[in-house]
């Protein structure tokens, strides 16, 4: 897969609230009502990265889920993690 320009990537980002690129690879923050919410959120996404075979850099301290996204075959960003982003965001909102 084609690693994106930082030119597409910052095109890309306006469809995305909250996710910015840091580093080569995208990322956002969530904060939830405590753990059980976040762990709960967060294992709706693995199913997803597991349907998507795409899986991100991510951690979690009690209520709050950061996410980093990129494709490290391609060294960089590319179409693939702005699929599962989409997604992550539709998770997100259905919460």
């Amino acid at each position: 897969m084609k690693k994106l320009t930082e030119v597409e990537i910052e095109k890309r980002l306006e469809e995305l609230d909250g996710w910015d690129y840091v580093n080569g690879a995208i990322e956002t923050s969530f904060e939830f009502k405590n753990f059980k919410d976040a762990f709960s959120v967060m294992t709706r996404i693995a199913f997803e990265c597991e349907s998507q075979n795409h899986h991100p850099d991510w951690s979690n301290v009690y209520n709050s889920l950061n996410i980093r996204l990129s494709t490290h075959d391609a060294e960089g960003v590319t179409e693939r993690d702005f699929k599962l982003a989409h997604s992550i965001e539709e998770i997100i909102v259905s919460n």
